[in-house]
């Protein structure tokens, strides 16, 4: 006796990965999540007014008031989940595309208990894996990996205004 497989997609969100220039060294914008336990990226549900890397832009703005340049296009997808298997509804998975955002100011985030906090790249990867399950815990890590060399070895997507191209790569 055969079993049809049922084919389900996840839901889409989008993600802000938002990170600041300190010299030579980058820095990572992250929020408690919801619940306040745990950090993540600003990050939320798509909008058919806005393309996706807008709708991650409203994120950083709303989550933790960061105002930036963000890149068109996603440079990286990876899987999040929400809840706990043993409440109701139980675990939900999504595909989040993370958009790259270079802040150049913050301001008050429209969502205050979400405690917007710069960390280094080695301690986002700790405080991103903090709590949850290891395949989430690699799946945020692998975000910051991803992220750190699209900005060392594409920095001249960004132009002139942030000084040297090579500033990253001479550091490394």
């Amino acid at each position: 006796m055969g079993s049809e497989r049922v084919s389900r997609s996840l839901p889409l969100q989008v993600a802000a990965v938002c990170f600041r220039r300190r010299g030579t060294a980058v820095e990572f914008l992250l929020v408690n999540t919801n619940g306040g336990n745990k950090w993540t990226f600003p990050k939320g549900s798509t909008d058919a007014r806005l393309s996706h890397s807008q709708a991650a832009e409203r994120e950083a703005a709303e989550e933790a008031g960061a105002l930036g340049t963000i890149e068109p296009r996603h440079f990286h997808l990876y899987i999040h989940s929400k809840g706990v298997f043993w409440q109701p509804g139980g675990v939900q998975e999504f595909v989040v595309k993370a958009f790259l955002m270079e802040i150049h100011e913050l301001r008050r985030p429209d969502e205050l208990l979400r405690n917007p906090t710069w960390f280094s790249p080695e301690e986002a990867s700790r405080r991103l894996s903090k709590g949850r399950e290891v395949k989430y815990g690699r799946e945020m890590e692998a975000v910051i990996v991803r992220a750190l060399e699209r900005i060392q070895f594409h920095s001249e997507l960004w132009g002139p205004y942030h000084g040297s191209r090579n500033g990253l790569a001479a550091a490394r």
